[in-house]
């Protein structure tokens, strides 16, 4: 057999595989999806360096990733905000990088979620590592890391194979994803997470909805509240609020003197998840000290009655139809209060 043979043999064979095994996850009512990864996050970091001082930028954790609708803002507002959360973080990193490696003089926008932001300063802890790797990762990423990206949108967009998240969210279908989602028994007799499956859907510009599923299925939300429940079952160290308190209000003050703006948003939550940040991070301790030492613009959503009966299915993230019902509600209440002036006619 020549070379020219086996040539088509493998390329009939590699296509009748990669067709066979799209159909299968098709079928299963698997989709394609464009990627959350440090790649897509540097593309949003990028636009921070061409912006004027009434654009916004966003950060903070998955709650304003899921709350705030970046279109719904930019209908209203004209302006496209950039939104740089990164899901179960700490905003610090990313808003230092932002004080100390721009020129940017906007309005910063930071997501309080309160056992995330008072977690800790410490650099090698999940709060604090993950976004600083996306922060790394933008400073050295280099041109065949931007190309690879650029290049590899089409097939995300079309394929659903080649899905994967870089978060610890069970169901992806790349190779290195199913390997380690294989379980060989539990040989420590520790509690094992539940799976822990993907229930937002991101766009190119990091704009996240969470999945229509989400709201008529419970077992799917179910599933979601299981985690979050074995996330805080444990034992975990308190929280940090001095240090992290000083970290902020160190680089809020070197923001303001260039003439930076930033606000505090506090996201819905409810259900036992509202009620354990009671008991952890209680309002008038942490929340309220934090914004009476910054002496920042700040909204929280108990102060507003239309932020009350919202639905949150997993207790700790808007469905996609509040979500842009507290979009709305939040740009006009900052509009009121002079925090958004470029006001479209939209």
């Amino acid at each position: 057999m020549n070379l020219k043979t086996v040539l088509v043999i493998a390329t009939v064979l590699s296509i009748v595989a990669l067709t066979s095994w799209e159909y299968f996850l098709r079928s299963n009512e698997k989709k394609p999806s464009v990627q959350d990864n440090n790649d897509l996050w540097s593309v949003e970091r990028a636009k921070v360096d061409h912006l004027d001082e009434d654009d916004f930028v966003f950060v903070g954790s998955s709650r304003i990733l899921f709350d705030v609708q970046l279109d719904v803002w930019e209908a209203m507002t004209g302006r496209k905000p950039v939104q740089l959360a990164v899901v179960g973080s700490s905003p610090l990193p990313t808003f230092r990088d932002l004080v100390r490696n721009t020129d940017f003089k906007g309005t910063i926008m930071v997501g309080v979620t309160p056992p995330l932001f008072f977690s800790t300063t410490f650099p090698q802890a999940p709060p604090i590592s993950g976004p600083q790797e996306k922060v790394d990762y933008f400073q050295d990423r280099t041109y065949a890391q931007r190309l690879n990206h650029w290049l590899s949108l089409p097939l995300q967009r079309n394929f659903a194979m080649v899905h994967s998240y870089e978060d610890l969210v069970s169901g992806n279908f790349d190779l290195q994803s199913m390997l380690e989602s294989i379980k060989m028994g539990n040989r420590t007799g520790r509690p094992q997470m539940p799976p822990f499956p993907e229930f937002g859907e991101i766009d190119e510009n990091r704009n996240v909805r969470m999945m229509e599923e989400m709201v008529a299925d419970g077992p799917f939300a179910q599933s979601i509240i299981d985690v979050w429940m074995f996330c805080v079952s444990g034992e975990m160290p308190p929280p940090d609020k001095a240090s992290t308190t000083a970290f902020f209000l160190e680089d809020v003050e070197l923001f303001k003197k260039r003439g930076g703006k930033v606000v505090l948003l506090r996201c819905p939550s409810n259900g036992d998840f509202r009620e354990i940040e009671r008991k952890v991070t209680p309002r008038n301790e942490f929340w309220d000290e934090l914004v009476a030492k910054s002496a920042l613009p700040a909204y929280h959503f108990e102060d507003y009655p239309q932020f009350q009966n919202l639905d949150l299915p997993e207790w700790s993230h808007l469905s996609a139809k509040d979500a842009d019902h507290f979009t709305r509600e939040l740009v006009q209440i900052m509009m009121a209060d002079g925090l958004i002036t470029n006001q479209t006619n939209n």
